[in-house]
Formats: C-alpha cells, sequence, structure tokens
C-alpha cells in the first residue's frame, strides 16, 4: 500500500500516478477523507482515555457529592470510551480498504498508457530467419519432449507433460539459472507453493489478478502464481539488516495460474498454462537504492538470454500495463519466428515500499530508526523460455541445437534429435 505521508504531502503526486495508469482519481479524495477520519477518531479517543485516567487520580482524594458525581461520570465515560474504541477500529478498516484500492505510485520516467504503449529500450541478437519454420509445439513433439494431448487428457485444457528431453531441458534450463543467481549472491530457496490470504493479499495478488489465482477454500490457503509471493512474505513482521546491502533470495518452484479472460491467447503448446516451473529473483533493499537494483535484476536476466543465445528486446512496460505492486517494470522478450513477433519470457519489476508496508517489513537505517523496506522480484529462468529456445535454435531436419552455456545441464548435448517413430 502507499505511503500515507506522501499522500497527505503531495496528493496530486498520487491522483497523477491515478491517472498514467487509468485508475480512479477519486480513490485519492476516497483515502484521504478515510485518513482524516482515521485520524480524527483516534484524537477523540485518546481524549476520552485522558479524561478516563485524569478521573482515576481523582477518585481516591474525593468524598461525598464529589465522588458520586465521579463516579456517574465514569460509567458514561467507560461507554464512550468503549463507542470511541471501536470507532478507531472501523476507521482503520476502512482505511485499510481505501488504502488497498490505490495502486503502487508509478515511477518517474515510466510511459504513460496501456499495454500497447511500451518503449523499446533495446533490441540484442541478430532474428534467425527460416523459410518454413516449425512451432514449438511441432518441434517438441518431433523430440518427443512435450505432450499436450495426453496432459489435457489428465488434467484439462492448458496441462501438458515436459517428456523425455523435454523434461531435461526444463530442468537444465532452470539449474542454469539457479546457479547463475548463486554465483551473483543470492540465496537459494525452494518455498512452498501455498500461502495464506495474509502473504497473497501482502503481495497485491489478490486486487485486479484475483481472478487469476487457484483458492483452496477448505484450507483458506492459494496456489502461487510465482515464488515471489512466498520470498516477499519470508521477512514479513520482521526487522531485516541491511547494513552489508540487499538481501537477496532465488526462489525455484512449481507456479499454478487460472489465466481466466485469456482464451483464445496462446493457447497452443505451453505459452499460456496454468502450470510451470520458474527461478525468481528476490531482493529486499534500502528504498534509495532500488532503482539501482532494479538495473541489476534486468542485467541478470539479460545475461540468462545472453547464455541462452536468444534474440530478444527490452521493453519498458507502460503504467496501464504495471501490476498494482509495481512502480516500475520491464520485460524481456524474444523474438518467436513463427509469429514473428516478440514474446514476454522475463519480467521485473520494482515494488519500492508497497508490499514491504503490507507486510510490515522494516530494516534499520543508518541513525538506527526503523524504515519500510524496498522489494523487487524478476524472473531468472521459466518454462517459458523452452518455446523461444526451441523455435530460435531448430534446424531443418527437426533437430534442435543447444546452447553452448547449456550443454553442462542437458548431460553435454550440442544437439537435441528427433525420436524415433514409436518412441
Amino acid at each position: 500500500m502507499i505511503d500515507l505521508r506522501l499522500l497527505r504531502e503531495d496528493p496530486e503526486a498520487v491522483r497523477a500516478s491515478q491517472r498514467l495508469r487509468g485508475d480512479s482519481v477519486d480513490a485519492v479524495d476516497d483515502l484521504l477523507r478515510a485518513d482524516e477520519s482515521r485520524r480524527s477518531a483516534v484524537a477523540s479517543f485518546e481524549a476520552l482515555r485522558g479524561e478516563q485516567k485524569q478521573l482515576g487520580k481523582l477518585m481516591p482524594k474525593a468524598t461525598g457529592d464529589e465522588k458520586t458525581a465521579l463516579l456517574a461520570r465514569t460509567k458514561d465515560l467507560a461507554a464512550e470510551v468503549k463507542a470511541a474504541e471501536a470507532a478507531v477500529n472501523e476507521a482503520e478498516q476502512a482505511l485499510r480498504a481505501a488504502q488497498f484500492a490505490i495502486a503502487n505510485v508509478v515511477q518517474d520516467g515510466a510511459p504513460g498508457g496501456g499495454e500497447d504503449d511500451y518503449v523499446v529500450l533495446r533490441q540484442v541478437g541478430e532474428r534467425p530467419v527460416f523459410d518454413n519454420p516449425r512451432d514449438h509445439l511441432a518441434i517438441g513433439e518431433l523430440l518427443g519432449a512435450i505432450d499436450t494431448e495426453r496432459g489435457a487428457k489428465v488434467s484439462g485444457a492448458r496441462f501438458y507433460y515436459m517428456t523425455g528431453v523435454g523434461a531435461l531441458l526444463q530442468l537444465g534450463l532452470l539449474q542454469m539459472g539457479l546457479w547463475q543467481s548463486v554465483e551473483a549472491g543470492f540465496t537459494p530457496m525452494i518455498p512452498p507453493v501455498l500461502v495464506k490470504p495474509e502473504s497473497m493479499e501482502g503481495t497485491g495478488f489478490l486486487g485486479s489478478h484475483a481472478a487469476e489465482v487457484y483458492h483452496l477454500p477448505a484450507d483458506d490457503l492459494y496456489l502461487v502464481g510465482t515464488s515471489e509471493v512466498p520470498l516477499a512474505a519470508y521477512h514479513k513482521d520482521e526487522i531485516l539488516s541491511l547494513g552489508d546491502g540487499p538481501l537477496r533470495y532465488a526462489g525455484w518452484s512449481s507456479c499454478f495460474r487460472r489465466e481466466a479472460g485469456s482464451y483464445g491467447k496462446d493457447t497452443r503448446g505451453i505459452i499460456r498454462v496454468h502450470q510451470f516451473d520458474k527461478v525468481e529473483m528476490f531482493s529486499y533493499c534500502d528504498p534509495a537504492d532500488a532503482a539501482e537494483e532494479h538495473l541489476r535484476l534486468l542485467a541478470w536476466e539479460e545475461e540468462m538470454l545472453g547464455k541462452l543465445e536468444l534474440a530478444y528486446r527490452v521493453i519498458d512496460v507502460a503504467a496501464g500495463d504495471l501490476g498494482s505492486s509495481a512502480a516500475r517494470k520491464f520485460d524481456c522478450e524474444a523474438w518467436l519466428p513463427t509469429q514473428n513477433r516478440y514474446m514476454e519470457v522475463t519480467s521485473t519489476s520494482n515494488c519500492t515500499t508497497f508490499q514491504a508496508r503490507r507486510l510490515n517489513t522494516r530494516f534499520r537505517d543508518a541513525d538506527g530508526k526503523t524504515q519500510t523496506a524496498a522489494t523487487l522480484n524478476g524472473t531468472l529462468a521459466t518454462t517459458r523460455m523452452l518455446v523461444a529456445l526451441l523455435e530460435q535454435h531448430q534446424q531443418p531436419d527437426g533437430s534442435v541445437r543447444v546452447p553452448k552455456a547449456l550443454q553442462p545441464f542437458v548431460g553435454g548435448r550440442d544437439v537435441l534429435e528427433p525420436a524415433k517413430a514409436g518412441s
């Protein structure tokens, strides 16, 4: 949630952010009113409590009519204090709801507009050209690597099996990403993929994204769509030590998304599916260092794509296409020869203090004062990267060239050959 101090000092900055996102500006005024109501309720409660304490001091010395009057006032005051306390609780709930209705304040420099209003920052690598390219599913079936037919039979649409070299390729890709993170100083983690509502809400995934989240009502637990969620909640209600720089974690997990509302879009193959694996980078840092840390995460993503020898571009995502937690987001999009377009394969977001404020994650500054931490996240390796890898490195005979950096993670193979008929 946004910083109330920023809201009070510069409400127009919050309104401007809402306009950039295409969100309601009226929500800012609603929050201002809720903030004032809560502060007024607290002031009234504290005044009554102060009077209550003062009466408590006078009572032992009072006698006669004075004592009778004090007893009567004490009785009335107890009821007033109880009502005032209830009013504070109600005002705090209203304030929280109003705060949760506003997305993070967009960082200066982010482009305005919607999904199609991104800005291309750079293109990297030469896009391969083919006469008659096969798409990733056709290649995967030739290799005996992807089986969507049986995935649908067993689990339904948008599920699949990674089989044979496909399983080895996915595990190899993720292992390569995890080792890169370790070499960069990240702590590797395998987090839980079921989380409590406060963890999912704290990271901002129960707002506009709620329809994409799987919920288990019997247990009131949520399946994560990214390990960003358990990594963000890992230090909930804690005070961190950031004196030596950012705390960085790399989480490997299966991820689950309902993909609500995306029917008919990238439904063939394994581009937009309900279950996939991912290595996610996550960083806690001083808010003053967040913008620089964001560029570091992007550089690590680009290093990974360079190792995979993929042609890609980097885009600055427009404000209207940011998630509610992100103040700025950069996507890396790999080239898809069969679709003649770029497709997102990594994303890195600077969430500033938005998530940490919800999750009460703080740190001590140089003066020993507690401050809200900043959080950032970024994709390092994911199943979807295999789509671009198979298509960009395909050969005319149906085989696929394995990038040199990936070869040690797939048993030293430099080429994946088509499976024999009937295998």
